[in-house]
Protein backbone atom coordinates (compact mmCIF):
# COMPACT_ATOMS: atom_id res chain seq x y z
CA UNK A 1 0.00 0.00 0.00
CA UNK A 2 1.01 3.47 -0.73
CA UNK A 3 1.97 5.58 1.79
CA UNK A 4 1.98 9.08 -0.06
CA UNK A 5 0.90 12.10 1.58
CA UNK A 6 -2.85 12.77 0.33
CA UNK A 7 -2.47 15.74 -2.17
CA UNK A 8 -4.86 18.37 -0.96
CA UNK A 9 -5.10 20.96 -3.61
CA UNK A 10 -5.66 24.67 -2.90
CA UNK A 11 -9.30 25.85 -3.89
CA UNK A 12 -10.02 26.72 -7.68
CA UNK A 13 -9.96 30.70 -8.15
CA UNK A 14 -11.78 32.91 -10.45
CA UNK A 15 -13.25 31.36 -13.92
CA UNK A 16 -11.52 27.76 -13.35
CA UNK A 17 -13.79 27.54 -10.13
CA UNK A 18 -17.15 28.82 -11.82
CA UNK A 19 -16.27 26.23 -15.12
CA UNK A 20 -15.16 23.33 -12.83
CA UNK A 21 -18.92 23.96 -11.22
CA UNK A 22 -20.44 23.79 -14.46
CA UNK A 23 -18.39 20.73 -15.56
CA UNK A 24 -19.14 18.57 -12.91
CA UNK A 25 -22.59 19.92 -11.93
CA UNK A 26 -23.33 18.70 -16.04
CA UNK A 27 -22.39 15.52 -15.56
CA UNK A 28 -24.86 15.67 -11.92
CA UNK A 29 -27.98 16.69 -13.96
CA UNK A 30 -27.38 14.27 -16.79
CA UNK A 31 -26.94 11.33 -13.88
CA UNK A 32 -29.91 12.58 -12.53
CA UNK A 33 -31.79 13.58 -15.29
CA UNK A 34 -32.22 10.01 -16.75
CA UNK A 35 -33.90 8.60 -13.77
CA UNK A 36 -36.56 10.46 -14.00
CA UNK A 37 -36.85 11.20 -17.57
CA UNK A 38 -37.54 7.62 -18.81
CA UNK A 39 -40.92 7.27 -16.42
CA UNK A 40 -43.63 9.37 -18.34
CA UNK A 41 -41.68 6.97 -21.59
CA UNK A 42 -41.97 3.97 -20.06
CA UNK A 43 -45.43 2.83 -22.49
CA UNK A 44 -43.84 4.15 -25.11
CA UNK A 45 -41.00 1.68 -24.98
CA UNK A 46 -43.02 -1.17 -23.50
CA UNK A 47 -45.46 -0.67 -27.06
CA UNK A 48 -42.24 -0.31 -29.05
CA UNK A 49 -39.72 -3.09 -28.23
CA UNK A 50 -43.45 -5.34 -28.06
CA UNK A 51 -43.93 -6.08 -24.18
CA UNK A 52 -46.30 -5.25 -21.62
CA UNK A 53 -46.50 -1.96 -19.76
CA UNK A 54 -45.38 -4.16 -16.51
CA UNK A 55 -42.05 -5.35 -18.47
CA UNK A 56 -41.59 -2.15 -19.27
CA UNK A 57 -40.89 -0.70 -15.73
CA UNK A 58 -37.37 -3.50 -15.47
CA UNK A 59 -36.58 -0.19 -17.78
CA UNK A 60 -36.33 1.52 -13.67
CA UNK A 61 -35.42 -0.89 -11.59
CA UNK A 62 -32.65 -2.89 -13.93
CA UNK A 63 -30.60 0.73 -13.71
CA UNK A 64 -31.74 1.41 -9.73
CA UNK A 65 -30.10 -1.99 -8.61
CA UNK A 66 -26.93 -1.67 -10.90
CA UNK A 67 -26.68 1.82 -9.72
CA UNK A 68 -27.02 1.04 -5.82
CA UNK A 69 -24.24 -2.08 -6.37
CA UNK A 70 -21.85 0.37 -7.76
CA UNK A 71 -21.95 2.70 -4.96
CA UNK A 72 -20.31 0.66 -1.99
CA UNK A 73 -17.15 0.72 -4.48
CA UNK A 74 -16.79 4.01 -5.16
CA UNK A 75 -14.64 4.58 -2.43
CA UNK A 76 -12.29 1.83 -3.72
CA UNK A 77 -12.16 2.28 -7.09
CA UNK A 78 -11.31 6.28 -6.44
CA UNK A 79 -8.30 5.09 -3.99
CA UNK A 80 -7.39 2.64 -6.67
CA UNK A 81 -7.73 4.68 -9.89
CA UNK A 82 -7.81 8.25 -8.94
CA UNK A 83 -11.20 10.05 -7.95
CA UNK A 84 -10.54 12.22 -11.26
CA UNK A 85 -9.62 9.70 -13.64
CA UNK A 86 -12.50 7.65 -12.12
CA UNK A 87 -15.01 10.25 -12.73
CA UNK A 88 -13.82 11.10 -16.57
CA UNK A 89 -14.37 7.00 -16.95
CA UNK A 90 -17.54 7.06 -15.12
CA UNK A 91 -18.98 9.88 -17.18
CA UNK A 92 -17.36 8.57 -20.57
CA UNK A 93 -18.51 4.87 -20.39
CA UNK A 94 -22.26 6.54 -19.05
CA UNK A 95 -22.65 8.19 -22.79
CA UNK A 96 -21.39 4.98 -24.15
CA UNK A 97 -24.32 3.23 -22.37
CA UNK A 98 -26.63 5.42 -23.30
CA UNK A 99 -25.80 5.13 -26.90
CA UNK A 100 -26.09 1.55 -26.36
CA UNK A 101 -29.78 1.92 -25.16
CA UNK A 102 -30.74 4.23 -27.65
CA UNK A 103 -30.14 1.55 -30.27
CA UNK A 104 -31.36 -1.29 -28.60
CA UNK A 105 -33.10 -3.62 -31.00
CA UNK A 106 -35.35 -5.37 -28.20
CA UNK A 107 -36.29 -4.94 -24.15
CA UNK A 108 -33.75 -7.83 -23.00
CA UNK A 109 -30.58 -5.59 -24.71
CA UNK A 110 -32.44 -2.26 -23.28
CA UNK A 111 -32.07 -3.89 -20.10
CA UNK A 112 -28.58 -5.13 -20.33
CA UNK A 113 -27.19 -1.87 -21.46
CA UNK A 114 -29.14 -0.03 -18.64
CA UNK A 115 -27.77 -2.16 -16.03
CA UNK A 116 -24.61 -1.40 -17.57
CA UNK A 117 -25.59 2.34 -17.52
CA UNK A 118 -26.37 2.14 -13.45
CA UNK A 119 -23.25 0.42 -13.19
CA UNK A 120 -20.99 3.13 -14.59
CA UNK A 121 -23.08 6.27 -13.00
CA UNK A 122 -22.57 4.44 -9.32
CA UNK A 123 -19.71 6.49 -8.56
CA UNK A 124 -20.81 9.81 -10.29
CA UNK A 125 -22.82 11.42 -7.68
CA UNK A 126 -20.35 10.72 -4.81
CA UNK A 127 -17.45 12.24 -6.87
CA UNK A 128 -18.92 15.02 -8.21
CA UNK A 129 -19.65 15.86 -4.42
CA UNK A 130 -15.86 15.44 -3.60
CA UNK A 131 -14.45 17.09 -6.49
CA UNK A 132 -16.86 20.51 -6.26
CA UNK A 133 -15.75 20.92 -2.49
CA UNK A 134 -12.07 20.54 -3.27
CA UNK A 135 -12.43 23.59 -5.71
CA UNK A 136 -13.84 25.58 -2.66
CA UNK A 137 -12.67 26.97 0.22
CA UNK A 138 -13.81 25.39 3.85
CA UNK A 139 -16.13 28.58 4.07
CA UNK A 140 -18.20 28.71 0.99
CA UNK A 141 -18.54 24.50 1.39
CA UNK A 142 -21.96 24.89 2.32
CA UNK A 143 -22.38 27.16 -1.08
CA UNK A 144 -20.84 24.40 -2.95
CA UNK A 145 -23.20 22.08 -1.35
CA UNK A 146 -26.16 24.42 -2.15
CA UNK A 147 -25.36 25.07 -5.56
CA UNK A 148 -24.98 20.85 -6.11
CA UNK A 149 -28.40 20.03 -4.32
CA UNK A 150 -30.19 22.58 -6.85
CA UNK A 151 -28.80 20.73 -9.83
CA UNK A 152 -30.18 17.57 -8.81
CA UNK A 153 -33.69 19.07 -7.85
CA UNK A 154 -34.15 20.87 -10.90
CA UNK A 155 -33.53 17.36 -13.16
CA UNK A 156 -36.38 15.81 -11.51
CA UNK A 157 -38.77 18.87 -12.46
CA UNK A 158 -36.89 18.57 -16.12
CA UNK A 159 -36.83 15.16 -16.79
CA UNK A 160 -40.34 14.20 -16.96
CA UNK A 161 -41.33 17.30 -19.27
CA UNK A 162 -38.04 16.69 -21.62
CA UNK A 163 -38.98 12.99 -21.39
CA UNK A 164 -42.84 14.14 -22.53
CA UNK A 165 -41.73 16.23 -25.31
CA UNK A 166 -39.18 13.95 -26.69
CA UNK A 167 -41.11 10.80 -26.74
CA UNK A 168 -44.32 12.29 -28.60
CA UNK A 169 -42.64 14.52 -31.09
CA UNK A 170 -39.31 12.41 -32.28
CA UNK A 171 -38.52 9.21 -30.46
CA UNK A 172 -38.02 7.52 -26.98
CA UNK A 173 -34.37 6.77 -27.99
CA UNK A 174 -33.37 10.49 -27.77
CA UNK A 175 -33.68 10.48 -24.36
CA UNK A 176 -30.56 8.28 -24.14
CA UNK A 177 -29.16 10.14 -27.04
CA UNK A 178 -29.41 13.79 -25.44
CA UNK A 179 -26.75 12.62 -22.50
CA UNK A 180 -23.98 12.09 -25.53
CA UNK A 181 -23.21 15.57 -26.18
CA UNK A 182 -23.51 16.73 -22.46
CA UNK A 183 -21.62 13.79 -21.08
CA UNK A 184 -18.49 14.85 -23.75
CA UNK A 185 -18.69 18.55 -22.71
CA UNK A 186 -18.09 17.31 -19.51
CA UNK A 187 -15.62 15.22 -19.19
CA UNK A 188 -13.30 17.13 -21.60
CA UNK A 189 -13.95 20.34 -18.92
CA UNK A 190 -13.51 18.12 -15.92
CA UNK A 191 -10.24 16.97 -17.20
CA UNK A 192 -9.03 20.36 -18.55
CA UNK A 193 -9.93 21.73 -14.93
CA UNK A 194 -9.03 18.54 -12.84
CA UNK A 195 -6.25 16.44 -14.22
CA UNK A 196 -3.61 18.20 -12.44
CA UNK A 197 -5.39 17.85 -8.92
CA UNK A 198 -5.48 14.03 -8.90
CA UNK A 199 -5.81 12.24 -5.70
CA UNK A 200 -3.53 9.89 -4.41
CA UNK A 201 -3.57 5.94 -5.98
CA UNK A 202 -3.16 3.21 -3.27
CA UNK A 203 -3.40 -0.46 -4.01
CA UNK A 204 -6.16 -1.32 -1.58
CA UNK A 205 -7.22 -4.91 -1.43
CA UNK A 206 -11.02 -5.61 -2.43
CA UNK A 207 -13.92 -7.60 -0.91
CA UNK A 208 -14.48 -9.58 -4.35
CA UNK A 209 -16.20 -12.28 -2.21
CA UNK A 210 -18.75 -9.91 -0.25
CA UNK A 211 -19.16 -8.15 -3.67
CA UNK A 212 -20.09 -11.42 -5.72
CA UNK A 213 -22.71 -11.76 -3.02
CA UNK A 214 -24.29 -8.37 -2.86
CA UNK A 215 -24.52 -8.64 -6.76
CA UNK A 216 -26.49 -12.28 -6.59
CA UNK A 217 -28.64 -11.93 -3.78
CA UNK A 218 -30.08 -8.03 -4.64
CA UNK A 219 -30.18 -9.24 -8.28
CA UNK A 220 -32.35 -12.43 -7.52
CA UNK A 221 -34.05 -10.09 -5.61
CA UNK A 222 -35.30 -8.19 -7.87
CA UNK A 223 -35.67 -10.62 -10.71
CA UNK A 224 -38.13 -12.41 -7.96
CA UNK A 225 -39.78 -9.00 -7.81
CA UNK A 226 -40.08 -7.74 -11.25
CA UNK A 227 -40.99 -11.44 -12.54
CA UNK A 228 -43.53 -12.49 -9.89
CA UNK A 229 -46.73 -11.07 -11.28
CA UNK A 230 -46.26 -12.52 -14.54
CA UNK A 231 -45.40 -16.32 -13.12
CA UNK A 232 -48.03 -15.93 -10.19
CA UNK A 233 -45.60 -15.63 -7.58
CA UNK A 234 -44.94 -18.91 -5.62
CA UNK A 235 -47.14 -20.55 -7.34
CA UNK A 236 -43.73 -20.72 -10.04
CA UNK A 237 -40.75 -22.90 -9.34
CA UNK A 238 -38.94 -20.32 -11.19
CA UNK A 239 -40.01 -17.24 -8.70
CA UNK A 240 -39.44 -19.84 -5.96
CA UNK A 241 -35.93 -20.24 -7.03
CA UNK A 242 -34.72 -16.88 -7.46
CA UNK A 243 -36.53 -16.47 -3.94
CA UNK A 244 -34.44 -18.97 -2.20
CA UNK A 245 -31.54 -17.63 -4.20
CA UNK A 246 -31.94 -14.27 -2.82
CA UNK A 247 -32.75 -15.40 0.99
CA UNK A 248 -29.80 -17.88 1.02
CA UNK A 249 -27.23 -15.15 -0.72
CA UNK A 250 -28.22 -12.23 1.76
CA UNK A 251 -27.54 -15.01 4.78
CA UNK A 252 -24.15 -15.74 3.68
CA UNK A 253 -23.60 -11.92 2.62
CA UNK A 254 -24.42 -10.63 6.10
CA UNK A 255 -22.47 -13.58 7.39
CA UNK A 256 -19.47 -13.12 5.53
CA UNK A 257 -19.56 -8.79 6.03
CA UNK A 258 -20.25 -9.00 10.02
CA UNK A 259 -16.19 -11.26 9.76
CA UNK A 260 -14.09 -9.65 6.73
CA UNK A 261 -11.43 -7.51 7.00
CA UNK A 262 -12.29 -4.79 4.65
CA UNK A 263 -16.05 -5.70 3.88
CA UNK A 264 -17.43 -3.99 0.74
CA UNK A 265 -20.69 -2.90 3.37
CA UNK A 266 -19.49 -2.50 7.19
CA UNK A 267 -22.81 -3.60 8.39
CA UNK A 268 -21.17 -2.53 12.15
CA UNK A 269 -22.74 0.77 11.33
CA UNK A 270 -26.36 -0.57 12.40
CA UNK A 271 -25.60 -0.88 15.35
CA UNK A 272 -25.93 2.47 16.15
CA UNK A 273 -29.50 3.56 16.85
CA UNK A 274 -29.64 6.97 15.09
CA UNK A 275 -27.72 5.03 11.06
CA UNK A 276 -30.30 2.33 11.69
CA UNK A 277 -34.01 4.17 12.04
CA UNK A 278 -32.66 7.28 10.30
CA UNK A 279 -31.66 4.62 7.37
CA UNK A 280 -34.92 2.56 7.75
CA UNK A 281 -36.97 5.63 7.41
CA UNK A 282 -35.38 6.90 4.62
CA UNK A 283 -35.10 3.94 2.65
CA UNK A 284 -38.98 2.72 3.20
CA UNK A 285 -40.25 6.64 2.15
CA UNK A 286 -38.36 6.87 -0.59
CA UNK A 287 -39.56 3.64 -1.81
CA UNK A 288 -43.09 4.41 -1.44
CA UNK A 289 -42.41 7.86 -3.19
CA UNK A 290 -40.43 6.56 -5.96
CA UNK A 291 -42.84 3.64 -6.47
CA UNK A 292 -45.90 6.06 -7.15
CA UNK A 293 -43.66 8.24 -9.03
CA UNK A 294 -43.41 5.66 -11.79
CA UNK A 295 -46.79 4.46 -10.96
CA UNK A 296 -48.85 7.71 -11.98
CA UNK A 297 -47.71 8.47 -15.41
CA UNK A 298 -48.09 4.36 -16.46
CA UNK A 299 -52.09 4.78 -15.09
CA UNK A 300 -52.34 8.46 -16.56
CA UNK A 301 -51.07 7.23 -20.08
CA UNK A 302 -52.66 3.55 -20.25
CA UNK A 303 -56.52 4.22 -18.43
CA UNK A 304 -56.64 8.08 -18.52
CA UNK A 305 -55.47 8.48 -22.86
CA UNK A 306 -53.04 11.23 -21.33
CA UNK A 307 -50.07 11.87 -23.72
CA UNK A 308 -46.56 11.31 -22.40
CA UNK A 309 -46.23 15.12 -22.46
CA UNK A 310 -49.07 15.79 -20.75
CA UNK A 311 -48.23 13.15 -18.02
CA UNK A 312 -44.63 14.72 -17.51
CA UNK A 313 -46.32 18.15 -16.90
CA UNK A 314 -47.91 17.08 -14.23
CA UNK A 315 -45.04 15.53 -12.49
CA UNK A 316 -42.32 18.29 -12.97
CA UNK A 317 -43.90 20.61 -10.84
CA UNK A 318 -42.57 17.88 -7.76
CA UNK A 319 -39.45 19.93 -7.74
CA UNK A 320 -40.68 23.61 -7.36
CA UNK A 321 -41.10 24.03 -4.03
CA UNK A 322 -38.05 21.60 -3.10
CA UNK A 323 -35.90 23.82 -4.91
CA UNK A 324 -36.96 26.84 -2.73
CA UNK A 325 -37.47 25.42 0.53
CA UNK A 326 -34.29 22.68 0.67
CA UNK A 327 -31.61 25.77 1.23
CA UNK A 328 -33.71 27.02 4.17
CA UNK A 329 -34.30 23.57 6.01
CA UNK A 330 -30.38 22.53 5.27
CA UNK A 331 -29.43 26.01 7.06
CA UNK A 332 -31.96 25.47 9.90
CA UNK A 333 -31.60 22.00 10.25
CA UNK A 334 -29.15 21.90 13.18
CA UNK A 335 -31.23 24.46 15.08
CA UNK A 336 -34.56 22.45 14.76
CA UNK A 337 -34.56 18.82 16.19
CA UNK A 338 -34.57 16.65 12.98
CA UNK A 339 -36.81 14.72 14.15
CA UNK A 340 -39.60 17.11 13.98
CA UNK A 341 -38.90 18.07 10.27
CA UNK A 342 -38.76 14.67 9.33
CA UNK A 343 -42.15 13.74 10.84
CA UNK A 344 -43.78 16.95 9.16
CA UNK A 345 -42.46 15.58 5.90
CA UNK A 346 -44.22 12.29 6.41
CA UNK A 347 -46.94 13.62 7.17
CA UNK A 348 -46.72 16.30 4.44
CA UNK A 349 -46.57 13.23 1.93
CA UNK A 350 -49.41 11.16 3.49
CA UNK A 351 -51.73 14.33 3.01
CA UNK A 352 -50.54 14.47 -0.67
CA UNK A 353 -50.96 10.67 -1.20
CA UNK A 354 -54.60 10.72 0.56
CA UNK A 355 -55.94 13.33 -1.95
CA UNK A 356 -54.50 11.61 -5.05
CA UNK A 357 -56.21 8.48 -3.18
CA UNK A 358 -59.98 10.31 -3.95
CA UNK A 359 -58.63 10.26 -7.84
CA UNK A 360 -61.93 9.44 -9.71
CA UNK A 361 -61.89 9.60 -14.12
CA UNK A 362 -63.48 12.49 -14.11
CA UNK A 363 -60.45 14.23 -11.90
CA UNK A 364 -59.25 16.98 -14.20
CA UNK A 365 -55.65 18.61 -14.98
CA UNK A 366 -55.43 20.58 -11.92
CA UNK A 367 -56.77 18.29 -9.24
CA UNK A 368 -54.12 16.25 -10.20
CA UNK A 369 -51.82 18.74 -10.30
CA UNK A 370 -52.30 20.58 -6.66
CA UNK A 371 -50.69 17.85 -4.48
CA UNK A 372 -47.64 17.04 -7.20
CA UNK A 373 -47.06 20.80 -6.08
CA UNK A 374 -47.56 20.33 -1.90
CA UNK A 375 -45.03 17.23 -2.20
CA UNK A 376 -42.21 19.58 -2.84
CA UNK A 377 -42.31 20.62 0.42
CA UNK A 378 -42.23 16.91 1.31
CA UNK A 379 -39.50 16.75 -0.02
CA UNK A 380 -37.03 19.63 1.60
CA UNK A 381 -38.23 18.26 4.56
CA UNK A 382 -37.54 14.78 3.89
CA UNK A 383 -33.94 14.28 2.86
CA UNK A 384 -31.66 16.85 4.57
CA UNK A 385 -33.69 15.87 8.21
CA UNK A 386 -33.35 12.12 7.66
CA UNK A 387 -29.93 12.53 6.25
CA UNK A 388 -28.96 14.91 9.29
CA UNK A 389 -30.18 11.81 11.58
CA UNK A 390 -28.80 8.84 10.16
CA UNK A 391 -24.85 10.56 10.48
CA UNK A 392 -25.64 12.14 13.41
CA UNK A 393 -22.83 11.29 15.97
CA UNK A 394 -20.80 9.30 13.52
CA UNK A 395 -17.02 10.04 13.37
CA UNK A 396 -15.63 11.74 10.00
CA UNK A 397 -13.31 8.71 9.04
CA UNK A 398 -16.83 6.86 9.02
CA UNK A 399 -19.17 9.48 6.80
CA UNK A 400 -18.43 8.17 3.90
CA UNK A 401 -18.84 4.63 4.49
CA UNK A 402 -22.30 5.46 6.35
CA UNK A 403 -23.64 8.09 3.33
CA UNK A 404 -23.03 5.31 1.04
CA UNK A 405 -24.10 2.38 2.60
CA UNK A 406 -27.66 4.56 3.60
CA UNK A 407 -28.01 5.29 -0.44
CA UNK A 408 -26.94 1.56 -1.38
CA UNK A 409 -30.05 0.84 1.08
CA UNK A 410 -32.07 4.26 -0.31
CA UNK A 411 -31.41 3.32 -4.25
CA UNK A 412 -32.32 -0.53 -3.60
CA UNK A 413 -35.46 0.42 -2.05
CA UNK A 414 -36.58 2.29 -4.53
CA UNK A 415 -36.23 -0.03 -6.87
CA UNK A 416 -38.00 -2.66 -4.88
CA UNK A 417 -40.82 -0.02 -4.07
CA UNK A 418 -41.38 0.05 -8.33
CA UNK A 419 -41.89 -3.48 -8.11
CA UNK A 420 -44.30 -4.26 -5.33
CA UNK A 421 -45.55 -0.60 -6.54
CA UNK A 422 -47.07 -1.80 -9.98
CA UNK A 423 -47.65 -5.75 -8.17
CA UNK A 424 -49.80 -4.70 -5.55
CA UNK A 425 -52.09 -2.50 -8.79
CA UNK A 426 -52.31 -5.13 -10.89
CA UNK A 427 -53.43 -7.33 -8.27
CA UNK A 428 -56.12 -4.67 -6.86
CA UNK A 429 -56.87 -3.98 -10.51
CA UNK A 430 -58.06 -7.52 -10.83
CA UNK A 431 -60.03 -7.80 -7.72
CA UNK A 432 -61.41 -4.63 -8.26
CA UNK A 433 -62.54 -6.07 -11.80
CA UNK A 434 -63.45 -8.92 -11.04
CA UNK A 435 -66.40 -7.58 -8.55
CA UNK A 436 -67.19 -4.92 -11.14
CA UNK A 437 -67.87 -7.96 -13.75
CA UNK A 438 -70.30 -9.38 -11.47
CA UNK A 439 -72.99 -6.70 -12.06
CA UNK A 440 -72.96 -7.20 -16.25
CA UNK A 441 -75.47 -10.05 -16.14
CA UNK A 442 -78.83 -10.15 -17.98
CA UNK A 443 -80.74 -9.88 -14.57
CA UNK A 444 -79.27 -6.42 -14.76
CA UNK A 445 -81.29 -3.74 -15.35
CA UNK A 446 -78.59 -1.38 -15.83
CA UNK A 447 -76.18 -3.55 -17.31
CA UNK A 448 -79.34 -4.21 -19.98
CA UNK A 449 -80.08 -0.82 -21.19
CA UNK A 450 -75.83 0.29 -21.45
CA UNK A 451 -75.35 -3.03 -23.62
CA UNK A 452 -79.19 -1.98 -25.68
CA UNK A 453 -78.02 1.35 -25.67
CA UNK A 454 -74.20 0.47 -27.34
CA UNK A 455 -76.15 -2.22 -29.91
CA UNK A 456 -78.85 0.67 -31.16
CA UNK A 457 -75.39 2.55 -31.84
CA UNK A 458 -74.55 0.14 -34.25
CA UNK A 459 -72.65 -1.98 -32.36
CA UNK A 460 -72.39 -6.01 -32.44
CA UNK A 461 -72.87 -7.73 -29.39
CA UNK A 462 -69.49 -8.44 -29.17
CA UNK A 463 -68.52 -5.17 -29.63
CA UNK A 464 -70.63 -3.54 -27.09
CA UNK A 465 -69.06 -6.49 -24.75
CA UNK A 466 -65.64 -5.75 -25.30
CA UNK A 467 -66.21 -1.55 -24.69
CA UNK A 468 -68.38 -2.29 -20.98
CA UNK A 469 -64.94 -4.32 -20.37
CA UNK A 470 -62.50 -1.47 -21.27
CA UNK A 471 -64.84 0.72 -19.37
CA UNK A 472 -64.54 -1.95 -16.19
CA UNK A 473 -60.81 -1.68 -16.80
CA UNK A 474 -60.73 1.56 -16.87
CA UNK A 475 -62.57 1.92 -13.26
CA UNK A 476 -60.93 -1.04 -11.78
CA UNK A 477 -57.18 0.44 -12.35
CA UNK A 478 -58.41 3.90 -10.97
CA UNK A 479 -59.50 1.92 -7.61
CA UNK A 480 -56.44 0.30 -7.95
CA UNK A 481 -54.29 2.93 -8.02
CA UNK A 482 -56.71 4.92 -4.86
CA UNK A 483 -55.86 1.66 -3.10
CA UNK A 484 -52.39 1.81 -3.75
CA UNK A 485 -52.24 5.58 -2.56
CA UNK A 486 -54.33 5.30 0.19
CA UNK A 487 -51.97 2.42 1.42
CA UNK A 488 -48.89 4.38 1.09
CA UNK A 489 -50.18 7.53 2.90
CA UNK A 490 -50.81 4.82 5.98
CA UNK A 491 -47.14 3.62 5.76
CA UNK A 492 -45.84 7.30 5.86
CA UNK A 493 -47.13 7.96 9.28
CA UNK A 494 -46.24 4.62 10.34
CA UNK A 495 -42.72 5.62 9.99
CA UNK A 496 -42.74 8.85 12.20
CA UNK A 497 -42.43 6.35 15.14
CA UNK A 498 -39.27 4.93 13.73
CA UNK A 499 -37.74 8.94 13.58
CA UNK A 500 -38.23 8.90 17.07
CA UNK A 501 -36.45 5.34 17.91
CA UNK A 502 -32.81 7.96 16.99
CA UNK A 503 -31.27 10.24 19.48
CA UNK A 504 -29.46 12.95 16.90
CA UNK A 505 -27.64 15.49 18.36
CA UNK A 506 -27.94 19.10 17.49
CA UNK A 507 -24.79 20.90 17.86
CA UNK A 508 -21.02 19.96 18.34
CA UNK A 509 -19.02 17.04 16.15
CA UNK A 510 -22.51 15.15 14.88
CA UNK A 511 -23.93 17.94 13.95
CA UNK A 512 -20.98 19.01 11.68
CA UNK A 513 -20.62 15.15 11.09
CA UNK A 514 -24.18 15.28 9.48
CA UNK A 515 -24.21 18.53 7.66
CA UNK A 516 -21.82 17.82 4.30
CA UNK A 517 -23.68 14.35 4.74
CA UNK A 518 -26.92 16.15 4.44
CA UNK A 519 -26.59 18.26 1.97
CA UNK A 520 -25.28 15.09 0.01
CA UNK A 521 -28.15 12.33 0.57
CA UNK A 522 -30.19 15.48 0.12
CA UNK A 523 -28.85 15.91 -3.22
CA UNK A 524 -28.94 12.15 -4.38
CA UNK A 525 -32.25 11.76 -2.65
CA UNK A 526 -33.80 13.57 -5.53
CA UNK A 527 -32.40 11.09 -7.68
Amino acid sequence: MSTATPFNPPPLQGSARLWGTIAVSLATFMNVLDSSIANVSLPAIAGDLGVSANQGTWVITSFGVANAIALPLTGWLSQRFGQVRLFITSVLLFVLSSWLCGLAPNMTMLIIFRVMQGFVAGPMIPLSQGLLLSSYPPALAGLAMGLWAITTLVAPVVGPLLGGWITDNINWSWIFYINIPFGLLSAFMVWSIYRKRESVIRKLPIDSVGLGLLVIWVGALQIMLDKGKELDWFHSPEVVGLGLVALVGCAIFLAWELTAEHPVVDLHLFKRRNFWSGTLAIAVGYGLFFGNVVLLPLWLQQFMGYPSIDAGMLLAPVGLLAIILSPIVGKNVNRVDPRWLASFAFVVFAVVLLMRSQFNTQADFGTMMLPTIIQGIAMAFFFIPLSVILLSGITPDKIPAASGLSSFVRIVAGSFGTSIATTVWQDRAAMHHAQLAESIHQGSATATQVLAGMRNAGLTPEQALAQVNRLIDQQAYMLAIDDVFFASAMIFLLLIPVVWFARPKLAGSAGGAGGSGSNVDAAVGAH
